[in-house]
């Protein structure tokens, strides 16, 4: 991996080149992980970085502060949405990236739809995934998690899916206390009003079992240029690297602008 500074944070990240002569043209796109994930684990391991390279597309994909091999910090307020989205912003700039398609998984659709918001210039399109009305109402993901993954090794979690993420965190062998920190302040809602100003080409893919993200549907009413996928029979961990899911992507990415 390569990392650069961003505002006196390390960030690590992949820059994949495109398969010469495909589709895609060699147009970027960035690829932001979801919470306790990394780049390897969200796009390398699902095969999604296999799959956009193929089809053409230069594939970045970060890994997000607190994440896998870029800077850990300690303090909640580092961790906001806008922050990473920054992040995100920052290294396109490192790469001489003008404008890119952009796509997120669970928190990396939330950072998505932020930089969306505070960077629209920089965002061709934008790719929701895992990222349904609960961007809206702030609903989804249960209390607990931080002080699960504080808690001492053996402890039991306070609720099934604050245990999930401590197994989850450990097996990535991530920071914990800076998971903790992160959970603490990075799931910032947006208003009807602001996804009413996103009008970047947007897809939101959601798993019709997925009871973390809400409906994709919903989401996508409220913005002027956006379009929902559901995946059938998959909820927020399988959804990702289905192949509907790819198929759904590549062939918004053929359509949009």
């Amino acid at each position: 991996m390569q990392s650069f500074d961003s505002d006196g944070v390390q960030i690590a990240y992949i820059d994949v080149p495109a398969k010469e002569g495909a589709a895609g043209g060699g147009d970027p796109i960035l690829l932001i992980h979801g919470f306790a994930s990394n780049h390897a684990v969200n796009w390398v391991n699902t095969l999604w970085v296999r799959y956009l390279t193929e089809a053409g597309y230069r594939t970045i994909a970060l890994d997000n502060r607190g994440h896998g091999q870029s800077e850990k910090l300690y303090e909640p307020t580092a961790y906001t949405s806008d922050r990473m989205a920054g992040d995100a912003v920052r290294l396109l700039q490192h790469l001489g990236i003008e404008r890119a398609d952009v796509m997120g998984y669970s928190m990396g659709a939330r950072i998505a739809a932020h930089m969306a918001l505070d960077y629209p210039n920089e965002v061709r399109s934008l790719l929701l995934g895992g990222m349904g009305f609960h961007l809206v109402d702030g609903h989804g993901l249960p209390q607990g998690i931080a002080e699960a993954l504080e808690a001492p090794p053996g402890t039991p979690g306070p609720n099934p899916t604050a245990a999930t993420f401590r197994i989850f965190a450990e097996q990535t062998k991530s920071d914990l206390r800076a998971l903790a920190a992160c959970i603490r302040c990075s799931r910032q809602t947006l208003s009807r009003a602001e996804l009413s100003a996103i009008d970047t080409p947007t897809l939101v893919t959601v798993g019709s079992l997925d009871t973390v993200a809400g409906s994709g549907p919903e989401l996508a009413k409220l913005m002027p240029n956006a379009r929902a996928l559901e995946l059938p029979n998959r909820d927020h961990s399988t959804a990702v690297g289905d192949r509907l899911h790819r198929q759904g992507v590549l062939e918004f990415l053929s359509q949009r602008p």
